[in-house]
């Protein structure tokens, strides 16, 4: 009984300390600034071009904030932004743009090889992208790269009542 109960506390320290570690790494570059570097590029793609009210309309900001983040993004080199004139991604924001691109679509296809519907999907995949390892992404898509090599396997696992 004592073993069990010091194996419980060991295991819910590792997760305090795991939380207490993800919170306190420091990361000037915020889960928004990306949200707005991927709204812009995809923005670019379907209309050839981003405006603020654009951006405005798709993230469902007040377009004062938008002006404000897109003048940090101007600031840290992820685009060049002059008032009234547009806005273009450099090199270091289209990068940033296509990786988390590139994420969501990896993400989505797990998510969809597992059987979970596309609703719920995005949405997780929404939080998720941002936040994920590069090595777990990796290995995600190592695993779904498997899965889809082995059908028999993923018709397995599909057709497996939990």
């Amino acid at each position: 009984m004592i073993d069990n109960d010091s194996n419980l506390s060991d295991k819910k320290e590792k997760r305090l300390n795991s939380i207490k570690k993800a919170h306190s790494q420091k990361n000037s570059f915020t889960t928004r600034m990306e949200d707005y570097l991927e709204v812009i590029s995809e923005l670019v793609e379907l209309k050839g071009y981003a405006s603020p009210t654009d951006i405005s309309n798709y993230m469902d900001v007040r377009p004062p904030s938008v002006t404000k983040m897109l003048r940090r993004l101007d600031a840290d080199g992820y685009l060049e932004y002059t008032k009234y004139r547009g806005l273009k991604l450099t090199l270091k924001g289209m990068n940033i743009a296509n990786d988390i691109r590139q994420k969501h679509s990896d993400l989505l296809d797990f998510f969809e090889i597992i059987g979970v519907d596309g609703s719920i999907a995005n949405k997780d995949v929404e939080g998720i992208e941002h936040h994920i390892n590069p090595k777990t992404m990796k290995q995600l898509r190592k695993f779904t790269t498997f899965l889809k090599s082995n059908p028999d396997l993923l018709y397995s696992f599909n057709r497996a009542r939990f």
